[in-house]
């Protein structure tokens, strides 16, 4: 089970990075093609007027794709910004609970923002919601992708619950560690 997680985890990851270089490749030729209008233009020759429509939208898109797909990894890795003065201040058994009800806590509030998202997207399929860009996207794709990323951090969150009430070290706190020891 360790493992299938932890690949799951992994695979939002990358997803979550291509979300990131497709932004980056669609701007790049964006921008060469405003390049190559301006060399046109400057030769005299007509522009070919290449311009990739809906780019703001599909940028966003993919941009929402980017955060939401990397929740569960960048939990798990250590990355997202939590404050432990109290927890720090505790005894090693009271800190344990406090963080398993921290994490209770963190669990309600991605279910409830899973379930959400995802009456959003059910929403905008029954009424075949679209943007309003040059190019008519479903709205359900990106909200289906942030349903799913919502979805796999809260079970990046019920993961590092049940394993605080094992006894053992959630992920995020074993990466925090590996890299305290490591300044």
């Amino acid at each position: 089970m360790r493992r299938m997680l932890d690949r799951l985890y992994d695979g939002a990851l990358w997803l979550a990075a291509l979300s990131f270089a497709l932004i980056a490749a669609l701007v790049l030729l964006q921008i060469l093609g405003r390049v190559v209008d301006r060399a046109a233009r400057a030769l005299e020759i007509p522009p070919p007027g290449f311009t990739i429509p809906s780019l703001a939208e599909f940028g966003a898109y993919l941009f929402v794709a980017a955060v939401f797909l990397g929740l569960a990894g960048t939990l798990q890795a250590g990355g997202h910004v939590r404050v432990k003065l109290v927890i720090r201040s505790l005894p090693p058994a009271a800190a344990r609970w406090l963080g398993a009800a921290v994490a209770g806590l963190a669990v309600a509030l991605g279910a409830f923002a899973s379930w959400s998202s995802l009456l959003q997207t059910l929403d905008s399929l029954r009424f075949d919601s679209v943007s309003y860009g040059v190019i008519a996207i479903p709205l359900a794709i990106p909200q289906a992708v942030m349903t799913l990323g919502l979805a796999l951090f809260t079970v990046a969150l019920i993961d590092a619950m049940a394993t605080l009430l094992r006894g053992g070290t959630p992920a995020h706190d074993a990466a925090e560690l590996h890299t305290e020891e490591a300044r």
